[in-house]
Formats: structure tokens, C-alpha cells, sequence
């Protein structure tokens, strides 16, 4: 059994009796935890940085981003994944989330998955993973053996990885060409990692696949030109933006956008 007592994520909460605490001490509580976040990712900057990087440097040779994890950090993955096309015109295939145990753990949590070191491998295999390509494992223990042993495999196959942990000493810290260690301190209800640490995840993987997409080109100024136009309210915010960038009047703008399918082709066409 694996000793727990050096990781950050497991040391007891700073606040205590939370049992006999009343409603608004308790949010209280929390919010004050939640403040400590952002200057907690501020310091892995520099790593965050060599990792979009190094994607950008794969980009146009078709390489792809995969995220691995398990639990919320699986969910986080995939998550941020999945919003990639529609924000930002991409194809599904260029950002992909993988979940220890497969989709069906996005909604319940799959007995045992995370103990397995050699499923994560199987799982990238399916999307033909290669050298081109950068693995990023999410862990906030730095632990996980389903994600240590997807990072193993493919360190073994030549593949640029980076791990999103919370605890700097961890072996994900450790195991990865570019370590993302983002200390939070201990969690307002000890061990719960879906709180600080899966809240830092959620921002460094915004800051990873944003500005990863900003240097490719899928922003223009700072509008999303390629989102997919899916509904009412996306292509209300298209026919605006080509308001502001034409001078348009908003019937004309929205008949531009119409004809031409995206905010970006109706730019190109129309200035």
C-alpha cells in the first residue's frame, strides 16, 4: 500500500469541523481556498509555455494533442477536448480525451480502471498515436497507474509527454519531458481533488488548448472566426462580429454569414 502521508492532495484540510459549520461559513471557506488557484498555476507558466510550444512546433506536420487521466481529471480532459470543434472549427481528431475505463466513466466511475499501466496504451493505439503527436497525462496525485503507464509507453515510442499534476514530487512530475506541477495546497474537504486541484487542471488546459489554437490561427483579432455556427445564439454572435469587422448592418451581416458559412470566409470574401 502505497504511503500517502508526503502528498499534498492527501495532507488534512486546513479548516476542520466542517460538520458543525453553517451554510455560509462553509462557501465562505471554500471561495477562501478558490483564491489560491490562479496564483498557483501562475508559477507553471514556464512549463505551460514549453508544452504549447512544442504543439504549435507539431502543428502542421498533423500532430495531435491527447489527454489521458482518470476520474475528474479523465473528465476534465475530455471536456476540454470536446470544445475544441465548436469553438474553434477544428476537426474531432486533432484534440482527444481519454478516460480510464472508457466513455461510459465520464457519467460513473469504472471500478479498477485507473489501476491499470498498460490500458492507456491500448486506448492511444486505437487513434494511432505517433511521434508527431504529444501526450499529455492529468493526474492530480501524480500517481495514477493508468496514466503513469500511458506516459511510460509512449516515452518508449519517441512521443513528447507532459503531465498536470498536484503534487510537485509525484512520478508524473518526475516521468514527463515537460512536468506541469501545480501546488493548491490541501483540499477544503481533505483528499477531494474535484475541488482546488480539479479547478487548476480546468485552468491550464483553457490556457493549453486556447492559446495553443490562438498560435495556429483559429482566432482572428480576438474573435473565434471558425466556431461551428450550431445555433441561434452562435450565429448571432458570427453576424455581430461581422458587424463590427465590416460595417455592416446586421441584416446584411447575417445573409454574409448565411452565404458564406463561417465568420473567417465571410472576412475574406467581403474586405
Amino acid at each position: 500500500m502505497e504511503h500517502t502521508s508526503n502528498k499534498i492532495t492527501e495532507q488534512s484540510s486546513l479548516h476542520d469541523h466542517l460538520e458543525k459549520r453553517s451554510t455560509l461559513e462553509l462557501l465562505k471557506g471554500i471561495n477562501q481556498e478558490d483564491k489560491k488557484i490562479a496564483d498557483a498555476v501562475a508559477l507553471a507558466i514556464p512549463q505551460i509555455e514549453q508544452l504549447v510550444e512544442a504543439l504549435v512546433a507539431r502543428y502542421d506536420k498533423g500532430g495531435r494533442l491527447f489527454y489521458i487521466g482518470a476520474g475528474t481529471s479523465g473528465r476534465l480532459g475530455i471536456l476540454d477536448a470536446s470544445e475544441i470543434p465548436p469553438t474553434f472549427g477544428m476537426p474531432h481528431d486533432r484534440v482527444i480525451g481519454i478516460i480510464a475505463g472508457g466513455d461510459g466513466a465520464i457519467r460513473k466511475a469504472v471500478e479498477n480502471a485507473e489501476d491499470d499501466t498498460k490500458q492507456a496504451w491500448k486506448d492511444l493505439k486505437a487513434f494511432n498515436i505517433n511521434s508527431n503527436d504529444v501526450l499529455v497525462g492529468i493526474a492530480a496525485s501524480g500517481t495514477t497507474p493508468y496514466v503513469l503507464g500511458g506516459i511510460a509507453d509512449a516515452k518508449a515510442h519517441g512521443i513528447l509527454t507532459a503531465g498536470i499534476t498536484n503534487n510537485p514530487g509525484s512520478p508524473l512530475a518526475h516521468h514527463t519531458h515537460i512536468p506541469i506541477a501545480i501546488n493548491v495546497g490541501p483540499e477544503f474537504v481533505t483528499g477531494s481533488t474535484r475541488m482546488k486541484s480539479g479547478t487548476s487542471q480546468k485552468l491550464a488546459l483553457n490556457m493549453i488548448s486556447t492559446a495553443f489554437m490562438i498560435r495556429v490561427g483559429r482566432v482572428k483579432g480576438n474573435k473565434m472566426v471558425d466556431m461551428q455556427l450550431s445555433n441561434n445564439k452562435l450565429v448571432d454572435r458570427g453576424t455581430r462580429y461581422l458587424v463590427e469587422a465590416l460595417n455592416l448592418e446586421y441584416e446584411q451581416a447575417e445573409a454574409a454569414l448565411k452565404k458564406y458559412g463561417s465568420v473567417r470566409e465571410a472576412i475574406q470574401n467581403l474586405k
